[in-house]
C-alpha cells in the first residue's frame, strides 16, 4: 500500500474519531446491542430504531481507542436506511476486511466504503477486536441478543 493511501486512510480513522458520526443514545430505541473488548477496556453500546425490516436510525455510545470509535461511526453510517440483510451482509464485509492477509474481492472493497480505512489493522491482530467491537455489537442489536464481549 502507499504511503499516500496510508495517509489518507489515517485521516480517515483520525476524522471519524475526533468528530464521531452518529453518536449518542437514541430514546426508544427498537433493540440496543453492548460490546466490551477485556484486553483495552474500549466499550460500547449500538442503538437501534427499526422500520419494519429497515434501520431508520443508528447511534452509539462508548469510550475507547480511535479505532474502536471511528469504527462504529463508520459503522452508523454504512447501515443508516439499510434492511437487515444488508446491515449482516455489512458485518460479513467488514469481518472479510479484517480476517487476514488475502486480497479482498473488489465488490467487498466497494461496499464497505470509507471503512476500507479499517483495513490496515489487520496487520495488528491485537488491534483487529478494537476494529470489529461496533459491529459485534450491532449483530448483537439485530440478534436481540443484548451484550457481546470480544474475548
Amino acid at each position: 500500500m502507499s504511503d499516500e493511501l496510508n495517509d489518507l486512510y489515517q485521516d480517515i480513522i483520525l476524522d471519524h474519531h475526533r468528530r464521531p458520526r452518529n453518536r449518542g443514545a437514541l430514546e426508544n430505541p427498537s433493540s440496543v446491542g453492548e460490546g466490551f473488548n477485556p484486553l483495552c477496556g474500549d466499550e460500547l453500546t449500538v442503538f437501534l430504531k427499526m422500520d419494519g425490516d429497515k434501520i431508520a436510525d443508528v447511534k452509539f455510545t462508548g469510550q475507547g481507542c480511535a479505532i474502536s470509535q471511528a469504527s462504529a461511526s463508520l459503522m452508523t453510517l454504512r447501515i443508516k436506511g439499510k434492511t437487515v440483510a444488508e446491515a449482516r451482509e455489512a458485518i460479513a464485509d467488514m469481518q472479510a476486511l479484517l480476517a487476514d492477509e488475502k486480497e479482498l474481492p473488489i465488490a467487498i472493497e466497494e461496499r464497505v466504503g470509507d471503512a476500507i480505512a479499517l483495513k490496515g489493522v489487520r496487520k495488528f491482530p491485537a488491534r483487529v477486536k478494537c476494529a470489529t467491537l461496533a459491529w459485534h455489537a450491532l449483530a448483537s442489536a439485530l440478534a436481540g441478543s443484548g451484550k457481546v464481549s470480544t474475548e
